[in-house]
């Protein structure tokens, strides 16, 4: 596609566009009519600790997306001299899981709670045990039962529960409804009839009986739909609050809106059965699609759908990449007092190349990266913890393969439950996501830890927007085939990536290192019981 061409497919109309409300950025994807993108804008943005809950303001979820979507206008002007007035389609992803609460009035009833917070040990174990289903603590199910089980007044109140993606999708199109895989982690969905599952449905209303509300949570829940289906359209009022400069129409058709762990399974083309992805950024998390169910529920596991309705077990961490960007900004901060200017990537690609010289074991040195609470190895609270013993050989490249190590060691935890007790058989992992953007280096690691050839594509560090937009453009150009074949024929049939083979030596590193990190624990434990957040 040249300029004038693309130019002319913007102004037309026909371009596709995908929104994705990440944790430390929301991002913009247009694509054209090859599915690849073609415009991008991105605003930046980080949650909040208030009253011991991690949230965002709703003020912020509308500043941020009109920035990101004047960001993409600007780009679209710069490289096409026009803009964005109207689109064939559009989609919205955002972090999976939370609580949103609004009233009859619309109004916001008690602080958005993101998928960081672990403060609903309670409602997640009494739900997990009558439902014989793992609910993880960040499932919206659990903020709602906590909010019940602690008697606050709002939940009389309640007209809608939201995740942030149908939240915005519900502002933008007037219309109440969810994809399956943003769905199926606000409560179980049944996977045969593609909707919220009814056994537990009917255990959770007779659980609250009790407490005589005036809903059911078929009620206030979205409803469920999947990828290909209409999910509405853009309102004269979601047009204003997306482009307060008033350049963009009503009537652009919206597919259901997803979590991010669904765009990331897109992206990568992860949606077929035995493939899976490993998205890491803030948080991390791994997503395998399933030939079958696992033979029991395990804490450790979240069992999800791709946004076509097919069963995942998903491990997830809460903490990724937080503490390794910490230590590069603290190399940043030395260069600059040095008055050297260098740029982030550089610095990134650099410290990442050193640590593939590190010692066996990484010298000695063991990190803990925690910032709060992680379920998968039942740590309530967490704080960052670094130690070394007088023996350790303390460098720089060994500092840098033991923060990427720690980078995965937790999501590993449920991988090994997949692997060696329920004896799944991965036959292509693809990486994604930020950490994966230097070359070779974490996908080298990663490989190693699951013991599974990893690819990474040549989009590896934008594929949530991305895979929002692809979600959309199904829905309008897939004319019903089924959405593994759509992306492999339309989308990956000419794809660019790497693929790495586990190292047998690194192999044998990550799992001695695992014993040490697991039977370190009790330091971490300690320290977070020490220095409270």
């Amino acid at each position: 596609m040249d300029n004038y061409n693309i130019s002319e497919y913007i102004r037309q109309g026909e371009a596709v566009l995908g929104i994705e409300l990440g944790s430390t950025r929301i991002k913009a994807a247009l694509i054209g009519w090859d599915n690849i993108p073609i415009s991008t804008g991105s605003f930046s943005w980080e949650n909040k600790l208030e009253n011991g809950i991690w949230t965002y303001s709703l003020d912020e979820v509308w500043f941020g997306i009109q920035a990101c979507f004047s960001d993409l206008q600007r780009d679209v002007k710069e490289k096409y001299k026009t803009e964005i007035t109207s689109l064939k389609a559009m989609g919205i992803s955002a972090m999976q899981h939370g609580y949103i609460a609004i009233d009859k009035e619309g109004k916001q009833l008690a602080p958005f709670r993101t998928w960081r917070n672990t403060n609903t040990k309670e409602s997640a174990a009494i739900l997990s045990e009558k439902f014989q289903f793992n609910i993880p603590l960040r499932w919206s199910i659990a903020q709602l039962y906590q909010s019940i089980l602690d008697r606050q007044e709002h939940t009389h109140n309640i007209k809608y529960v939201f995740t942030l993606a149908s939240y915005v999708h519900w502002r933008l199109t007037g219309e109440n409804i969810i994809g399956i895989n943003d769905g199926s982690g606000m409560f179980p969905v049944d996977t045969a009839i593609g909707d919220y599952d009814r056994v537990m449905l009917d255990i959770f209303e007779e659980l609250i009986q009790e407490y005589n509300y005036n809903w059911k949570l078929t009620d206030i829940f979205p409803k469920v739909k999947c990828a290909g289906e209409n999910a509405g359209y853009l309102t004269k009022e979601g047009a204003a609050l997306l482009d307060p400069g008033g350049k963009l129409n009503a009537g652009i058709a919206f597919c259901p809106p997803e979590g991010d762990g669904g765009t990331g399974m897109v992206a990568t083309n992860s949606v077929a059965r035995l493939t899976g992805n490993m998205s890491a950024g803030t948080s991390v998390f791994s997503s395998i699609v399933l030939e079958k169910p696992l033979s029991t529920y395990y804490s450790e596991l979240d069992i999800v759908t791709t946004p076509a309705g097919d069963l995942v077990a998903m491990a997830h961490a809460n903490t990724c990449t937080t503490d390794l960007n910490n230590w590069v900004s603290l190399f940043r901060e030395f260069c600059e007092l040095m008055g050297i200017d260098c740029d982030d990537s550089i610095l990134f690609e650099k410290l990442f190349n050193k640590s593939l010289e590190a010692d066996p074991l990484c010298g000695g040195l063991m990190t803990y990266n925690y910032f709060g609470g992680e379920p998968m190895v039942g740590l309530s609270q967490g704080v960052p913890v670094f130690l070394r013993s007088n023996k350790s050989n303390f460098n720089l490249a060994n500092f840098m393969r033991i923060h990427l190590y720690a980078s995965l060691s937790t999501v590993k935890v449920g991988m090994d439950i997949l692997q060696k007790k329920e004896g799944v058989k991965i036959k292509r992992l693809m990486g994604h996501g930020g950490l994966f953007k230097t070359r070779g280096v974490a996908q080298a690691i990663l490989s190693a830890a699951m013991h599974v050839p990893v690819t990474v594509l040549s989009n590896a560090g934008e594929g949530g927007p991305w895979g929002m937009a692809l979600l959309a453009s199904y829905m309008v150009n897939s004319n019903g085939e089924p959405l593994d074949m759509w992306l492999e024929k339309e989308v990956f049939a000419g794809a660019e990536g790497e693929t790495l083979e586990p190292s047998p030596d690194m192999e044998r590193d990550f799992e001695e290192y695992m014993e040490s990190f697991l039977s370190y624990m009790d330091i971490e434990r300690k320290a977070a019981e020490i220095i409270k957040n």
